[in-house]
């Protein structure tokens, strides 16, 4: 039986993809580039490989969020101040909240029935904000968020952390819910709990990190708690 159940943030509850697109083509409009969706993938594709690069522990958090915009205007073209557009972006990234289709009813009905707990490797200040705009907050025992817990998704220390602050904590009562592969799957395998990856899209998997369980809606998880 589940009885801890640890669940992403970003493209897990909430919408992290629209949020990106907003906060970016205010961020590009405010340095003087028209948004389009090319330049916009374009953003996307170089911040999730410096977002990995971390996960690898190959670049500190510093260091991605501010390479990731001098990349992109070096890519573009454009002389800008990347230090000032990762600051405007991050701001404006922490403005309101989208849920993805699903995911509030989902809290509703695991709250209660399960210790719920948010694991997210996002900005302290950009996930504060959003958390506080969703009003979720009350339905997690705890947000360990990586930038405080001094670690990051998939490190096996950021999930020991999380851990000790979790009274009576068993993993083998334990369940990582996320969208991430290589963030939340391979963490939870490298913390020795049950792993299910949320793939609404039905992306290829990799050979080389496999979870317990694959599911395309909330609805689908809830279901598997049930039967676990």
């Amino acid at each position: 039986m589940i009885e801890f159940v640890l669940l992403d943030l970003d493209d897990t509850i909430l919408d992290f993809h629209k949020a990106e697109d907003l906060a970016l083509r205010d961020t590009l409009r405010a340095f003087g580039v028209e948004p389009c969706d090319e330049l916009v993938a374009l953003y996307s594709e170089i911040n999730d490989s410096q977002w990995k690069l971390l996960e690898q522990g190959l670049l500190t958090r510093p260091e991605v969020k501010l390479r990731r915009f001098e990349l992109f205007f070096e890519r573009i073209g454009v002389q800008a101040d990347a230090e000032a557009a990762r600051a405007f972006y991050e701001k404006r990234l922490g403005v309101g909240h989208i849920f993805l289709p699903g995911a509030l009813e989902m809290l509703e009905r695991l709250f209660g029935k399960y210790r719920l707990f948010i694991v997210s490797n996002g900005t302290t200040a950009v996930q504060t904000s959003r958390l506080a705009s969703a009003d979720i907050g009350r339905y997690f025992e705890k947000i360990f968020l990586s930038e405080e817990v001094g670690s990051v998704k998939p490190e096996k220390l950021f999930f020991e952390r999380c851990f000790s602050e979790i009274p009576g904590f068993d993993p083998d009562r334990a369940i990582i819910f996320g969208d991430s592969l290589t963030s939340d799957i391979q963490g939870g395998i490298n913390a020795g709990i049950r792993t299910c990856w949320f793939n609404p899209h039905g992306k290829a998997g990799r050979e080389d990190i496999l979870p317990d369980f694959e599911v395309r809606t909330h609805e689908e998880f809830e279901a598997l708690l049930e039967r676990l």
